[in-house]
């Protein structure tokens, strides 16, 4: 059986051989193992290159530089690697990277992408879109592939190197390490650009990476996985034995109900997110609103969620919290009613906001202790690369219709039907409850 049906039967590291308290001893081991600071580190390293080459940094740069939006539309293409980090997932499970070999597998492929993250930062410091984005686009390619083998990687590396009981925990300070990322490298690379210039963005955005190369340099290795599968991987089977060993070690009926309740987990969530915007618009709400509440506080409200998560989860294990997040989920998406039915109402923006963003963290931080329970420790990068991908990519492509039915219906109901289509997760939930089995406190 898997992980997340007999979690006890593959321990992260020694510390998985501790009983699995709950409560509160379950919350101090889970928070007070050194690696939850190493994955704050990380998940900043994580965090801060994706807006600066993926998203708003770098869009707000090439507009300052002149160019067209269609341009600036197809550009933003080229950081599509984060998107397919999966594909080559399984080399990083199966190599270590030779030129950094004695650091170990893990640490090795962590330190190389972290270099070229840095690298990719510095080099897009010195290139000048508005003399051709040729170069541009060729570094944008670069980072966005370091900065995704880097995510693989670190996720790799959260999974190994502390017990199942542990991953709420890790998830929520990477998290908060994430966001910190997150907001450097998009609020203060601007307000670098604005007050110094480009340049000086990207450069204090690769020296920042610093702090993440030395987390890596100072953390340990992972201890390698007891069984002796890896060595008998060639490079075919690194790609197909990842799959293989999924279905081997749950079944087929298990297996794809256990693929398909991730698939749906957040799904209420994720069909609403394409409409959040206009929808704050035509509630009467200012850009200056929608900054302040949704970009701002709303950050903040998301890492309070997600360190609630990961307090339930280590007091309480994972398998409740499926229930009350998925739940929780649906319902915070009949907070917006309230919105629709005060429109301009600042504190009615703010009540929708708390509770869409601590559910979200919450039920972000408990998915990732469940999917991190699934994943066998020989292809762990490649499993958990598959399973966030499945994990977004429904909603996502129920959002690209959102529009239509909000057309059709209205607001209210739209926000209703997005909270009804939780019924399908619980139902599954509830043919999974007796197969999730966790370790049970200690007695005595």
């Amino acid at each position: 059986m898997s992980q997340a049906v007999r979690p006890e039967a593959r321990a992260g590291d020694a510390a998985a051989k501790k009983p699995p308290y709950r409560g509160w001893a379950g919350i101090r081991r889970a928070f007070g193992t050194p690696s939850a600071l190493t994955m704050a580190v990380l998940g900043f390293g994580c965090g801060l290159p994706f807006l600066p080459i993926a998203s708003m940094t770098l869009s707000t740069r090439l507009r300052d530089s002149g160019l067209d939006l269609g341009s600036i539309g197809l550009i933003s293409l080229a950081s599509f690697f984060y998107l397919l980090k999966f594909l080559w997932a399984p080399l990083i499970d199966r190599y270590v990277f030779a030129p950094l070999g004695p650091l170990g597998r893990r640490r090795s492929w962590l330190l190389a992408a972290q270099l070229g993250v840095a690298a990719g930062l510095a080099a897009l410091a010195f290139t000048r879109p508005e003399l051709g984005v040729a170069p541009l686009v060729g570094w944008v390619l670069f980072t966005s592939f370091a900065g995704a083998t880097q995510d693989s990687v670190v996720d790799a590396y959260r999974i190994e190197i502390a017990p199942v009981q542990a991953q709420a925990a890790l998830a929520a300070t990477y998290t908060l390490g994430y966001r910190i990322g997150l907001i450097l490298g998009g609020a203060g690379a601007l307000y670098l650009a604005e007050f110094a210039d480009w340049k000086a963005a990207y450069l204090g955005m690769a020296a920042l990476m610093a702090l993440p190369l030395l987390a890596t340099l100072l953390s340990r290795e992972p201890a390698a996985p007891e069984a002796t599968v890896q060595r008998r991987i060639d490079f075919i089977g690194a790609f197909w034995q990842p799959f293989s060993s999924f279905f081997a070690s749950n079944g087929w009926a298990l297996g794809l109900a256990l693929l398909v309740f991730v698939g749906l987990f957040k799904f209420p969530d994720q069909v609403i997110g394409v409409m959040a915007g206009p929808f704050y618009l035509d509630s009467g709400y200012t850009k200056a609103d929608i900054a302040t509440v949704s970009k701002l506080y709303g950050i903040w409200a998301g890492i309070g969620g997600a360190f609630l998560g990961g307090l339930c989860v280590a007091a309480f294990g994972f398998r409740k919290m499926l229930f009350v997040a998925a739940l929780g989920v649906a319902l915070s998406n009949l907070a917006f009613l309230l919105m629709a039915q005060y429109p301009s109402q600042i504190w009615a923006f703010y009540a929708a906001i708390t509770a869409d963003n601590v559910s979200q963290g919450f039920a972000g931080t408990v998915l990732v202790a469940f999917m991190s329970s699934l994943t066998d420790r020989n292809f762990t990068a490649t499993q958990f690369a598959l399973l966030v991908s499945l994990a977004n990519l429904p909603g996502k492509f129920a959002g690209g219709v959102s529009g239509y039915v909000v057309q059709a219906s209205s607001y209210s109901a739209f926000f209703v039907l997005s909270a009804l289509t939780v019924v399908p997760t619980l139902l599954l939930l509830a043919w999974l409850w007796p197969r999730i089995r966790e370790a049970p406190p200690p007695t005595g």
